[in-house]
């Protein structure tokens, strides 16, 4: 599997990309990408489960860089194409975070790069994305960001 340069272009999140703020899909940028499409996980270790999803998104056509701002909705136009799943808030798209006062909390950002489109369904939750990933998978790369309050 070859490497994908994954990078946020922050180490502690702004309040737009928190739950205290815009609670905006924050912009991912990717270099070395040589994969037809992409798949893209927001992980909270601090939540309970050490792989506890905060986003799910794939069918991303390749680009140099993710946008920001997915809407929350299961499958999207804009600002580029995609399907989302909900995550483990049970909710569908982003959920940016909001550790407890005092506390610090990681964000890991995991990209994947993709050989094809996914046999999922919109609104899948990740257990059904990473299944539909196996044999898909070309790169992978991870980046990661702090939120404190």
């Amino acid at each position: 599997m070859e490497k994908l340069t994954v990078t946020l272009g922050f180490l502690e999140f702004p309040p737009t990309h928190t739950g205290d703020g815009g609670n905006l899909s924050p912009p991912i940028r990717l270099a070395n990408l040589k994969s037809p499409y992409l798949a893209v996980f927001a992980l909270n270790p601090f939540e309970p489960g050490c792989s506890f999803c905060a986003w799910v998104a794939w069918d991303i056509p390749a680009t140099h860089q993710i946008p920001a701002a997915f809407p929350q909705e299961h499958t999207i136009t804009a600002p580029v194409q995609a399907k989302q799943g909900r995550n483990d808030y049970n909710e569908i798209g982003y959920r940016g975070p909001a550790p407890p006062t005092g506390e610090t909390h990681r964000y890991i950002f995991k990209v994947y790069g993709l050989d094809a489109l996914l046999d999922c369904p919109p609104g899948a939750n990740k257990h059904a994305v990473i299944d539909a990933m196996k044999g898909h998978v070309l790169q992978f790369g991870q980046t990661e960001a702090l939120c404190q309050r």
